[in-house]
């Protein structure tokens, strides 16, 4: 008797399920549409509105605005633009006012306090060359960007705007198999991937808020801005004529940025039919109604549940970072430091990718922050290519305030355009930072799809290096 039970419940769910489809994909749409059409008629039918009528026909017609076929996307792309300027821009002074004060000032006053106490030369190297500048550079690189970024954020947040960002990305992410709210998602990962990995919370469907999660990576973070825009403007606009160097670089970064977005939805594409293979579920999406930002909550909830937690995490994984860096740099081996050494070996394979072998050590020990990267990348060139006089001394992390002295190092290390086009091709495409994989890893509690999150972008940068550097070669 239930072994009939069963085969008829089977039998049901199989007819059930093949109903479904036949119905179409965009049955759920249509009833949600119907439902809402019917609440509408009856809304006009009974409702008299007064006073509000003048509000809400100004906001049918903002949204008419900014959620129209040629104008919604337009409109949103110059929006999100304007704040990766104004946190670009914005985070300029107060970031170099930080490494001023924490690099420039204190760091020295360390260094003398450590002599005077009689400190060991290395346990000075590692606690203050080390852990402190790690943690030095990455406070002074990424706080000022997502103290502004977060904020505007959020207050588009208020506005009502984001749900329209998603309302407009939706078809394009259903068509990926992936779910609307993801561009939601995306716009957060351009502050920090590890808040827009948190961000995937308000996806219901386990399978999408997967893909959100393991895509995430492709939106630039703030920690990796600052690489763009200086390999952009050292390479990409020092190839063209001076006047239209800025404008030229300036859409370089934009188009990297592009590119993310265009990864995010391919692979989001690729998992939706493979190893998560499913039906994108319905997103029915109210679009709440336009309102005043609340400007205090705003930036208690930006910067205290934000940007002070995940800047935080980006710290404790920042300071054993820069111990690494320091003893990679410092610790010999048959005369050579253990950094030579691994350039030397990975350098001939980092070659075939358009790279080298300072750019794939620096993004092995700066994992915990992608804000050492540049800083990590100058002092290696200095140890390989034997410059003196450059830096704050052998084996220590340094940045320059001058452009063309950064490209001097650069250059003397062996560095061409494609290796520019190269390392901002595998900024966007390589491993999250360890801040974001701890933070996958607490969202899946799943080692199996935090390591796919990790090595899958790392595989595509590869590829893609690859293929750039055999193709430049073919035609130059």
């Amino acid at each position: 008797m239930e072994q009939l039970q069963n085969k008829n419940s089977e039998n049901i769910l199989s007819l059930a399920n093949n109903l479904r489809w036949g119905l179409g994909v965009n049955l759920h749409d249509a009833v949600i549409e119907s439902i809402y059409e019917d609440a509408s008629r009856i809304a006009r039918s009974t409702v008299q509105l007064k006073g509000e009528k003048a509000d809400y026909n100004l906001e049918r017609k903002i949204d008419r605005l900014v959620t129209s076929r040629w104008l919604g996307f337009p409109i949103m792309f110059l929006l999100l633009a304007l704040v990766f300027w104004l946190t670009v821009a914005g985070a300029n002074v107060p970031s170099g006012l930080l490494a001023s004060l924490l690099v420039d000032t204190i760091h020295p006053a360390l260094k003398s306090a450590a002599a005077a106490a009689g400190l060991p030369w290395w346990l000075s190297g590692v606690l203050i060359d080390g852990a402190y500048l790690s943690m030095a550079w990455v406070i002074s690189v990424m706080l000022p960007p997502m103290a502004i970024f977060f904020p505007l954020f959020t207050l588009l947040e208020d506005l009502g705007y984001l749900p329209r960002v998603a309302f407009n990305m939706d078809n394009l992410y259903r068509k990926a198999g992936a779910h609307g709210k993801q561009a939601l998602t995306m716009s957060m990962g351009f502050g920090c991937n590890a808040a827009g990995v948190i961000a995937s919370r308000v996806i219901d469907s386990p399978r999408e808020r997967l893909i959100a999660i393991i895509t995430n990576n492709f939106s630039l973070c703030n920690g990796r801005w600052p690489t763009q825009i200086l390999i952009a403007t050292i390479f990409i606009g020092g190839a063209v004529p001076a006047h239209l160097a800025g404008l030229v670089s300036a859409g370089a970064v934009v188009g990297i940025a592009v590119l993310g977005i265009g990864f995010s939805l391919a692979v989001s594409w690729g998992l939706s039919r493979t190893v998560l293979k499913g039906e994108a579920s319905a997103f029915s999406l109210e679009l709440p109604p336009y309102r005043p930002p609340r400007i205090w909550q705003t930036l208690y909830t930006s910067l205290i549940d934000r940007t002070i937690f995940v800047l935080w995490r980006a710290i404790v994984f920042a300071i054993p970072a820069g111990v690494v860096i320091w003893l990679v740099a410092n610790v010999e081996v048959g005369g050579e430091n253990l950094a030579a050494h691994f350039i030397d070996w990975a350098g001939p394979v980092a070659i075939l990718f358009g790279l080298n072998g300072v750019i794939v050590l620096a993004y092995i020990i700066a994992i915990p922050a992608n804000e050492i990267v540049i800083p990590t990348v100058l002092m290696l060139t200095v140890i390989t290519a034997g410059l003196t006089g450059v830096g704050s001394g052998a084996g220590v992390m340094f940045e320059l305030d001058s452009v063309t002295a950064t490209e001097n190092i650069l250059r003397a290390g062996g560095w061409t355009l494609l290796t520019g086009i190269n390392l901002m091709l595998f900024s966007l495409l390589h491993n999250p930072c360890s801040t974001t994989i701890y933070t996958i890893y607490k969202e899946t509690k799943s080692v199996k799809w935090t390591l796919v999150s990790t090595f899958l972008p790392i595989v595509l940068g590869l590829v893609v290096c690859f293929f750039v550097t055999q193709l430049w070669l073919l035609l130059s």
